[in-house]
């Protein structure tokens, strides 16, 4: 097969590896009655125990990116996914609620091996002119991933019980590591890479632009998780709406935030630009929930109308973030770059839930609301400015500059 053609194999295994990896990243939150039983925990002990996942991701996620830009990502996500398995397997063997936990942090941190592994398969592959769009697809695969879990994981429990749970979880882990062992090379231009140097990374953690950019995506993860983790109790508890139309409100909004990831990568393709469009959902996200906080505790309906698109909007900028760092990165960095980025993103999504529930217990719906509104404001503010890179990370050409049309792009300098 070509190279033109194969490259959507590659997305397409590395869609499905990060949706393998999401299954227990997020999907075991769906069986959280039959844990609880089944290792006799309370609501606490069982949140404890399926953040042990993250706990083991975060810190391990750089790590990962710098061997993915060092030894490729095929033997990468391979090695991970089958570490996760591993884990997983091992957990479905275990009745104590400790040793669980720390199997899970171990499925945490070599899951964490396909989120960077996976964005650098897209930079070599895909072209700067489809690549936002590449990236976008590769996006939704956490939640395509988590959606699948929570509605196949609670039949599995009751079929087979916890133990089954964790035996599906990691075959479907093993089935990824066999179709990145399998599909997934690099492409035929590919520059070779420096082994001595590429997985260092202190070239990515000095980098100012990079740094902007981090902290750019961990201040939009603020509304973005005060919109999904809070949007149901503002409408219904904040509002007055009914729980089930709150409910329904809800997953309107994450629909229409993966719609907007995809229409935010071919947008940025289209404009030779990912910081552009970013700035402008930036604006756009700090205007909706700036306009929710004025509303609150307002006519529902109204604020339903302005409340669900600014959250979908607080949804859609991921890819466009993640896509940037890669472009952004030193040569030969790009999977280490996006891995900052993640790990920014992931601190954000840790402290936003706690964060926003002191704000709205010490001040109202209206100041949670208005939180979003500044931490959007925020990231304006370390976006001014940033360019775009010139060199996408040493992986694959430039970002094209549009000038006459669409088609005629030209590769604009470096900064």
């Amino acid at each position: 097969m070509d190279a033109p053609r194969y490259r959507w194999v590659v997305l397409a295994v590395g869609t499905a590896a990060q949706a393998a990896t999401a299954a227990y990243f997020l999907g075991l939150a769906a069986v959280t009655p039959a844990l609880r039983a089944y290792f006799d925990l309370d609501l606490a002990g069982v949140g404890l125990l399926i953040g042990a996942i993250s706990v083991g991701l975060v810190p391990t996620l750089i790590p990962w990116g710098a061997a993915a830009d060092r030894f490729g990502e095929r033997g990468v996500m391979a090695i991970g996914l089958v570490g996760s398995a591993a884990a997983l397997g091992a957990t479905a063997l275990v009745t104590h609620p400790v040793t669980a936990g720390a199997l899970l942090m171990l499925a945490g941190a070599s899951g964490a091996s396909v989120n960077a592994a996976s964005g650098r398969a897209v930079m070599t592959w895909f072209p700067a002119h489809s690549r936002g769009l590449a990236m976008a697809v590769r996006q939704t695969s956490v939640p395509v991933g988590a959606a699948l879990a929570a509605v196949a994981l609670p039949a599995v429990a009751g079929a087979g019980g916890v133990p089954a749970v964790f035996v599906v979880l990691a075959a479907v882990c093993l089935v990824a590591a066999a179709a990145v062992a399998a599909f997934v090379r690099e492409p035929p231009d590919a520059p070779a890479r420096d082994t001595r140097a590429t997985g260092r990374m202190s070239a990515v953690l000095a980098d100012r632009r990079l740094q902007r950019l981090s902290i750019a995506g961990l201040l939009l993860v603020v509304p973005q998780f005060l919109g999904s983790v809070f949007l149901v109790e503002v409408l219904h508890s904040g509002s007055g709406m009914s729980l089930a139309a709150a409910g329904g409100l809800l997953a309107l909004t994450q629909v229409l935030g993966a719609a907007g990831r995809l229409g935010n990568g071919f947008w940025s393709d289209r404009a030779g630009s990912r910081l552009r469009p970013l700035r402008v959902v930036a604006a756009a996200v700090a205007v909706g929930f700036g306009a929710a906080a004025l509303l609150q505790p307002g006519p529902v309906v109204l604020l339903a109308v302005v409340l669900v698109p600014a959250a979908a909007l607080a949804i859609s900028w991921n890819g466009l973030v993640f896509t940037a760092a890669g472009e952004l990165a030193p040569p030969g960095r790009a999977a280490t770059a996006m891995a900052v980025s993640n790990t920014a993103n992931y601190l954000g999504a840790a402290a936003t839930p706690v964060l926003g529930g002191a704000v709205a217990r010490a001040a109202g719906w209206p100041a949670m609301l208005a939180l979003g509104t500044v931490a959007a404001g925020l990231s304006l503010l370390a976006l001014r400015g940033l360019r775009e890179s010139g060199d996408a990370g040493d992986v694959t050409p430039a970002m094209p500059r549009r000038t006459s049309g669409p088609g005629h792009g030209t590769v604009g300098p470096g900064h």
